[in-house]
């Protein structure tokens, strides 16, 4: 079991990395967290290092193409930090980012606390906590080098790769009267189309917002009023390069965009 102290060591070198936008080859034996909650423990701390108030959660690996993506076999939650948060139509900087893909996702803004509690949260009263959808792009990157061999412990503790992200405006629609499964983004780089698709979020965006209101219950933490959470991408990841821009047109959900520089 990891100590407290070398939870600490191990969010500092994690967290210089990010910093400083370069790239390790794993964290050393003695500070490598051996289990979820060590890794979530070792994620707190590097969050903490933040001057903001938290943003939001990310989940990553939600779809299998996710999950190959990063060599898991299942989802993972991350922090999404305030001062990685890009407007809609900025710029995102690609300066020592590794993955250089882009996400389209179906983001959730909470208007109401969900508590840790003994019973699982269901669908219905996670969506009565919800007050707007949004769309999105998540830009991921990893500490790691090599983030495919790091294993999921490694990538928990390297806030599940997270890095960049970017909110579109609330829909103005109904969105819950909706079938999000079926609801087929159209992605548009470089000139070409790539159509989303709801399902590929852990079958279902709600059902992946509710996967996480649970691993945050289980951990003992409250996914709180006003955080975002981003339910993976619903599209393979694209690959981008500087130059480019990368638009999601989610129908009547509304659109959103960003540059790569």
């Amino acid at each position: 079991m990891l100590s407290e102290s070398r939870i600490d060591a191990a969010s500092r070198t994690l967290h210089d990395h990010w910093r400083a936008g370069t790239k390790l080859a794993g964290l050393k034996e003695a500070l490598r967290p051996r289990d979820r909650a060590e890794a979530y423990a070792v994620q707190e701390k590097v969050g903490a290092c933040s001057r903001e108030k938290l943003f939001g959660w990310k989940i990553a690996a939600t779809s299998e193409a996710g999950q190959r993506h990063i060599n898991v076999d299942g989802p993972m939650a991350g922090r999404i930090l305030s001062e990685t948060v890009i407007p809609d139509g900025g710029t995102a900087a690609m300066a020592g980012n590794e993955m250089r893909v882009a996400e389209p996702e179906f983001a959730f803004r909470m208007a109401a606390d969900l508590p840790p509690r003994s019973r699982p949260y269901a669908v219905p009263e996670v969506l009565d906590a919800v007050g707007t959808l949004h769309p999105a792009i998540e830009i991921p990157d990893s500490r790691f080098a090599d983030f495919v061999s790091a294993g999921a412990e490694q990538i928990i503790a390297d806030n599940a790769c997270a890095h960049l992200f970017v909110l579109g405006a609330p829909a103005t629609a109904n969105w819950r009267a909706l079938d999000l499964v079926e609801e087929k983004p159209v992605i548009t780089v470089r000139g070409k189309q790539f159509i989303g698709h709801g399902r590929n979020v852990l079958g279902d965006p709600r059902i992946a917002l509710t996967w996480l209101a649970n691993e945050l219950r289980q951990l003992g933490m409250t996914l709180r009023a006003g955080e975002v959470v981003t339910t993976g991408t619903c599209h393979p990841p694209l690959p981008i390069q500087p130059g480019d821009v990368c638009a999601v047109d989610f129908g009547v959900l509304g659109m959103v965009s960003v540059k790569f520089a």
